[in-house]
């Protein structure tokens, strides 16, 4: 069963809401303090950019079972005007001054992480963190 939450971004306090969700379901999944931390920074760069670049989008945070596996899926999207993926993913690479480490930083955080992007149709970039369950020792 997928559970889905929608954070709408309009403005700043709206970056920490999502932030404060998506930590949340990590929580309720089971995920330990370190990868609720991963999720809550990773949340708050896309719903930043969302506000930033695009002026307005939505941040989607949805419990996943994929077979045996469970996870915790981001997805940020927008109608803003796009962006270029190969130059975004490159460290360093910053269009506002900043340290240009926020979209391949939050790449690293997670586990999937997959940009489309275009003019046209804005931007959805979908990142999943997957719960590491520890079997029973002894085995």
């Amino acid at each position: 069963m997928n559970r889905q939450d929608c954070v709408w971004i309009l403005n700043e306090w709206d970056i920490i809401e999502a932030r404060s969700q998506g930590k949340s379901a990590a929580k309720q999944l089971g995920f330990n303090l370190s990868d609720q931390a991963k999720i809550a920074v990773t949340i708050s760069e896309l719903a930043r950019n969302i506000y930033k670049y695009a002026g307005k989008g939505q941040i989607y945070i949805s419990s996943i079972h994929t077979g045996d596996k469970i996870g915790l899926q981001i997805t940020a999207a927008d109608q803003g005007p796009g962006m270029d993926i190969p130059k975004v993913m490159i460290d360093g690479y910053t269009t506002s001054g900043g340290l240009g480490s926020g979209l391949p930083g939050a790449k690293r955080l997670m586990d999937d992480f997959t940009v489309q992007s275009s003019p046209e149709e804005g931007t959805v970039i979908t990142a999943t963190k997957w719960l590491q369950i520890n079997p029973g020792k002894g085995a």
